[in-house]
């Protein structure tokens, strides 16, 4: 848990429910100085771009500091930082991811995760991120998962970040 409250925490998302098995639950969250629309569009920003370590996970191009036109027009379905798919979202409110990309399944497990935004002030918005991780139970799913919540808190926490700075440039 990196930047989750604890109400955070007990609250339900569009995650729940998506994977089935054993499985972990991941929570990371800033506050963002600028209003929930605004936070809400960079996030749609990743069908453009991860906005985390762009060596890394961007093929080493540099993710925009600009919105893309047509970046926030959402439909189900729609590929998400190449390994997921939309699998629900709502308008200023929330983006829900499932990894169907077969390699990132071969290497991540089910995966899925919830985007939330929500209002935490006048011109102050909570971004939040709630991940699901599943995945077998044996020798490889036990030493992965503990491999992937450390990755995935480096990754996450540096996307999160970026998106905060940006959305609160105005």
């Amino acid at each position: 848990m990196w930047g989750a409250r604890e109400d955070e925490i007990r609250r339900a998302y569009p995650c729940d429910g998506l994977i089935g098995g054993p499985r972990e639950e991941w929570f990371r969250a800033v506050t963002v100085t600028a209003d929930r629309a605004t936070v809400f569009r960079w996030l749609c920003q990743l069908k453009v771009a991860p906005y985390s370590y762009d060596l890394l996970d961007n093929r080493g191009r540099r993710s925009p500091r600009q919105l893309t036109p047509g970046a926030g027009r959402l439909e189900t379905g729609q590929r998400v930082m190449r390994i997921f798919r939309l699998a629900a979202f709502a308008p200023d409110g929330h983006m829900t991811l499932i990894m169907d990309d077969p390699k990132g399944v071969r290497l991540f497990g089910d995966f899925t995760v919830t985007y939330s935004v929500t209002d935490e002030g006048p011109g102050t918005t909570r971004l939040l991120a709630k991940l699901v991780v599943g995945g077998t139970d044996g020798a490889m799913g036990r030493l992965r998962r503990p491999v992937l919540a450390w990755g995935d808190l480096f990754m996450m926490r540096r996307q999160l970040l970026t998106l905060r700075k940006l959305a609160e440039r105005g």
